[in-house]
């Protein structure tokens, strides 16, 4: 296994590889805009990111800040060795645009993520457009990661090819 040489950060920015395992979950006050089949899906300046080393921030917004029919719950969980056992939501947008399971919860989240009781994390790489303080972001590479890449962290981040042994 090839282990990944970190990107030092410049000023503003954060490195992956400073983010703690397990997991932390942070309060963030940055205006937060989700956009699927052109319209505005949620809208929040009440996000949290979930930190963990080699992976971007995963943001989650508070339910009640999604539009009304944005999310429908859907069958099937996955688990997380810290955060616990996922439930899923299909995503509603415009134009009748519906993005199977391109939401998750933690509805009884383990100790130590009480904060995501009723927030919801989106897959950026299903939206239209995921933004952070009016900033696009990218997608973490990877179908199974939620991660959302701006200009203010730097990796290499987990997900490309040949960064499943990290």
């Amino acid at each position: 296994m090839q282990h990944p040489t970190p990107i030092t950060p410049g000023p503003g920015q954060e490195s992956v590889w400073d983010y703690p395992r397990p997991p932390r979950v942070d309060a963030s006050s940055e205006r937060v805009v989700v956009r699927l089949g052109g319209a505005v899906i949620a809208d929040t300046t009440s996000a949290v990111r979930v930190l963990e080393t080699s992976h971007p921030p995963v943001y989650y917004l508070p339910v009640s800040d999604f539009a009304p029919g944005a999310l429908t719950r859907t069958s099937g969980s996955s688990m997380c060795e810290f955060k616990g056992r996922a439930a899923y939501f299909d995503v509603h947008g415009g134009d009748g645009r519906t993005v199977s399971r391109g939401a998750w919860t933690y509805p009884t989240p383990e100790p130590g993520f009480g904060e995501l009781v009723d927030r919801v994390a989106v897959y950026p790489s299903e939206m239209d457009s995921c933004e952070v303080a009016g900033e696009r972001v990218q997608a973490q590479a990877g179908d199974f990661y939620g991660g959302w890449i701006t200009s203010r962290v730097v990796g290499p981040f987990k997900g490309e090819p040949g960064t499943m042994g990290w």
